[in-house]
């Protein structure tokens, strides 16, 4: 089947099979790898990326379902000039990671919640990430990290 969509801002074609998921397509036709594949259960959040605006988890979504969608992930989440964005700045001066491997997922989440929030308190955030799993800290940093990014929330939900 062929398959095309927007992603990162740019055209992304390419022939699949019907059963391949979305996370697949983007790391082994379009060499995106910061999308990771952690569970391919839906519930660890590691491929989590953006489809027309909104949060899903790639491995849960067939490629064919992103046809014709505008799809974001981590790879497009720096500024323009290729340094990191609020968020990212956000996990790395506040230790938001240890392995790495949840930081592409927690940060599309992040940038998720503060844009329907801007300036969510603690509790809304640990809530809200729910489903991302991060098998190396107490997700105390995280949380700090997406706190410190809501101070520049409209710039971080960019």
């Amino acid at each position: 089947m062929d398959v095309s969509m927007t992603v990162n801002g740019r055209p992304a074609s390419g022939k699949v099979e019907g059963r391949t998921l979305l996370v697949h397509f983007l790391r082994d036709d379009l060499h995106l790898t910061g999308t990771h594949v952690g569970c391919d259960t839906s519930q660890c959040g590691a491929c989590v990326v953006h489809m027309d605006g909104r949060p899903v988890k790639a491995c849960s979504v067939l490629a064919v379902e992103a046809e014709g969608a505008e799809i974001l992930t981590i790879e497009g989440m720096a500024n323009p000039d290729g340094s990191l964005s609020v968020i990212q700045q956000a996990f790395q001066d506040h230790h938001g990671l240890q392995c790495g491997f949840c930081t592409p997922g927690m940060v599309m989440s992040a940038a998720a919640l503060l844009k329907d929030d801007p300036h969510p308190d603690e509790r809304t955030i640990r809530d809200y990430l729910d489903g991302n799993i991060c098998r190396c800290t107490g997700y105390h940093n995280i949380v700090k990290a997406i706190l410190a990014a809501s101070e520049n929330a409209s710039i971080a939900a960019q």
